[in-house]
């Protein structure tokens, strides 16, 4: 089947630009939340749910995972997160004549957006082979079909089990569960897009692979908060109302990024007459405008003006600590001695004085929380930058201790969750040891496949049933075209979802759709109430519970679905008691306090107000449970990412009206985008180099080894980003992010730096 291109949606040539803001949230952002949540939901509906976000007795927010205060305020979500509960909690139906009045082959030339404003699903629907619609089928025998496929298969690991970091603890622990009981690891997640790379180095520098601080650290007692590769304001805006917290207490904040971010400039918190009617709150006290690429050279010349200045006065490093928890550091002293001062300038495009002046906030400050998203995890060398920040943060002992340390931000609400119950291609031992104690079977060992790998196994054949618990796989990841194709390959598809998305309409050659339950609803299971839990950025565990009807009686939650396709596909000689996890999800919470460290009486710690926090040595105690039990401190070689001429570096970008791949609406407000979504930001200097005129339409077209990449019809915005680079957004660029471009350790996607020139386009300018 051949699909056309995704088609625009109807107003995208009305696309409008103007200047762009220099502060976030205000008035603005109350109204364009609570608009979004009465047009999705109605005023009765939308109010019930959105008292309940992020409360005590309410459910976590479907969006990211920034944590809650102790005390979470009366309306503790952001415009983002409103939107979220919108998109889940709307009156809109896809149910079954849906389906019946749109083929797949139509389906698939439809935007993102206009896909996820059609609704909920509502039914089990099949695409059998060959038919060009999907069509109801009933939960037993869309079961049956899958389980009869998974049982067919020549080998387990031809069986693939992606999820999305909404999915519960619960279900997470028991869908791994049943993929090691079929017997495969193969288990890709989102986290393998994300925060891999930040994973991969704090687990080899630190012993744990997660971030070391917690909400007070930066509220309370962080005397710097350096912000990197990160956009708070459209990404995590909860995170702005922690920082105006910081600075009005007397913290620093810099931020370090090639974009100027309006959230980062100024917070206008809508929660405070200061912020609707005043002033506002300016955040940054520094910003560092760094070319793309350029965060391991820039904290490698960090790392070595500290040294330096140690050597000058005797006072900046924390000579005790480096000497009674860490190794390394003289060979990574010498290494930064031999630095090629001109790489340093090419790589981060900053003159010596901003260097400079980054050095002294840090020599005034006596402890630092360093924060990070995808701005520095999708690149080649994410892994390298990430273990320097690392350094960075060992050279003055800012581990372990309050207000100091490392804080990578989580964008899904659980996906740290996830990995923490199992969800892991790379399982270790200890974890797999613990599974087979407690339930008797022997664990397959072998790693599996992480997300990258899963695309280049459909592509060669070696897939023959694909699950994805959640999330849009198809949307989230690289190289679209090569990602469609090897989706389109696959015997059997299936997608456990909530609304309709673009892999729904990229089948393999028979495809389930299973409907399920949401965050913000009712989950009664054998007569009774359920809740969940998820896990937060700072390893913070608190319960969820959904308040709202479900939006289909034909609505299975993520645990009924995933244990009765356990049962059936292992059959009733299998003795994990998959009926009572599906019954009562206390039981699965029993099991998980004896499987995964940190939950020991799960079911007591998860009913007090505000859950529990799970252990984390080098935060707890300055403990590093590394091979040698020190902190590590790395030596990482330098690369200089050269342009040749007339090419740009791009970076993948959100708008303000989407989370994640799911976009809300066609404006950017912040940097001055409306109606539309077909635009690439190029510094005015670089423009004139280039000899393109500011809104000139213009074909993106990526640059690798082994073909070129296109993404046609691009309206070009001048936009003051660093000189050399271009932003522009996924999912519709992720087209020019080749399969085979990651990040090394990782694996990750480098969706932020991709070498692209600009071609004139034959599609008309938008005005």
């Amino acid at each position: 089947m051949t699909t056309p291109p995704p088609r625009r949606d109807d107003n995208d040539d009305e696309l409008r630009v103007g200047a762009p803001k220099r502060s976030a949230a205000g008035a603005a952002g109350v109204v364009h939340g609570l608009k979004s949540v009465l047009e999705q939901s109605g005023v009765r509906r939308g109010v019930k749910t959105l008292r309940l976000v992020n409360q005590q007795r309410g459910f976590d927010c479907p969006g990211c995972a920034w944590p809650e205060p102790g005390k979470p305020h009366l309306a503790e979500f952001c415009e983002n997160g409103a939107k979220a509960v919108a998109e889940e909690s709307t009156v809109r139906r896809a149910g079954p004549e849906f389906f019946a009045q749109h083929p797949i082959s139509e389906l698939a030339g439809y935007s993102d957006h206009w896909l996820g404003q059609q609704g909920r699903l509502t039914t089990p629907m099949l695409r059998d082979t060959d038919d060009d619609h999907y069509r109801p089928v009933s939960w037993d025998d869309a079961l049956g079909l899958i389980a009869d496929e998974l049982r067919a298969l020549d080998s387990p690991d031809e069986a693939v089990f992606y999820t999305s970091g909404r999915t519960s603890n619960e279900a997470a622990f028991c869908y791994q569960l049943f993929a090691r009981s079929f017997g495969t690891n193969n288990l890709p997640d989102c986290s393998n897009m994300c925060h891999e790379s930040s994973g991969a180095a704090l687990s080899e520098t630190l012993g744990v692979g997660k971030g070391s601080v917690s909400l007070e650290d930066i509220t309370d007692h962080a005397d710097l908060v350096v912000i990197v590769g990160q956009n708070p304001g459209t990404n995590h805006p909860r995170m702005l109302t922690s920082l105006e917290q910081a600075k009005r207490r007397g913290a620093r904040i810099v931020a370090v990024n090639p974009l100027p971010e309006a959230g980062l400039q100024t917070f206008r918190n809508p929660q405070t007459v200061r912020g609707v009617v005043g002033q506002g709150t300016l955040l940054s006290d520094l910003f560092v405008q760094l070319r793309l690429g350029g965060d391991l050279a820039f904290f490698q010349a960090v790392n070595h003006l500290l040294v330096a200045a140690d050597e000058a006065r005797g006072d900046v490093l924390d000579h005790a600590f480096i000497r009674e928890h860490t190794t390394g550091f003289d060979r990574s002293a010498a290494a930064w001695a031999e630095l090629n001062w001109d790489d340093v300038r090419t790589a981060t495009g900053l003159p010596d004085e901003a260097l400079q002046g980054f050095v002294d906030e840090v020599l005034a400050a006596d402890r630092v929380v360093v924060c990070w998203a995808m701005g520095l995890t999708q690149h080649k060398k994410s892994v390298p930058t990430i273990r320097e920040i690392v350094n960075f943060l060992l050279l003055r002992g800012n581990i372990g201790l309050p207000g100091a340390g490392a804080c990578p931000v989580r964008g899904h609400s659980n996906v740290q969750g996830d990995r923490t119950m199992g969800i892991w291609e790379k399982p270790p031992a200890a974890f797999l040891d613990a599974l087979e104690a407690e339930f008797g079977f022997s664990p397959p060992r072998r790693h599996g496949l992480d997300t990258v790998d899963t695309i280049r196994a459909m592509r060669d054949g070696r897939v023959g049933v694909f699950m994805a618990m959640g999330g849009n796989f198809a949307t989230a990841t690289p190289d679209s075209e090569a990602t469609a194709r090897a989706m389109r390959s696959v015997p059997l598809t299936v997608h456990v979802s909530t609304k309709l998305n673009r892999s729904h309409t990229l089948p393999g050659r028979r495809s389930v759709i299973l409907p399920c339950l949401g965050r913000t609803e009712v989950d009664r299971q054998d007569g009774r109430e359920q809740f969940v839990t998820v896990e937060d950025s700072m390893s913070a565990v608190h319960a969820s519970r959904g308040t709202l009807p479900p939006a289909s009686d034909e609505l299975r939650s993520e645990m009924a679905i995933i244990c009765g396709l356990a049962r059936r596909v292992l059959g009733p000689g299998d003795p994990t008691p998959w009926e009572e996890f599906g019954a009562d999800y206390a039981r699965v919470r029993e099991r998980i306090s004896r499987v995964v460290p940190g939950f020991d009486d799960f079911e007591r710690r998860v009913a007090e107000p505000g859950g529990f926090v799970l252990p984390h040595p080098p935060r707890d105690s300055r403990t590093f449970p590394t091979a040698d039990g020190a902190a590590r401190f790395t030596t990482n070689e330098l690369e200089v990412l050269r342009l040749p001429p007339g090419r740009l570096i791009l970076q993948t970008i959100r708008s303000h009206d989407q989370f994640n791949t799911t976009i809300y609406g066609l404006d950017d407000r912040y940097r001055g985008i409306r109606n539309g979504r077909h635009v690439v930001f190029v510094n005015p200097d670089d423009l004139r180099e280039l000899g393109i005129a500011d809104g000139t339409t213009v074909d993106l077209v990526g640059e690798w080894s082994d073909q070129e990449r296109r993404a046609p019809g691009y309206r070009v915005v001048a936009y003051p980003t660093a000189r050399g680079c271009a932003a522009a957004y996924y999912p519709e660029t992720n087209v020019l992010v080749p399969l085979d471009h990651t990040a090394e350790v990782s694996n990750t996607p480098a969706s932020k730096s991709v070498i692209i020139r600009l071609e004139p386009s034959a599609t008309p300018a938008s005005r």
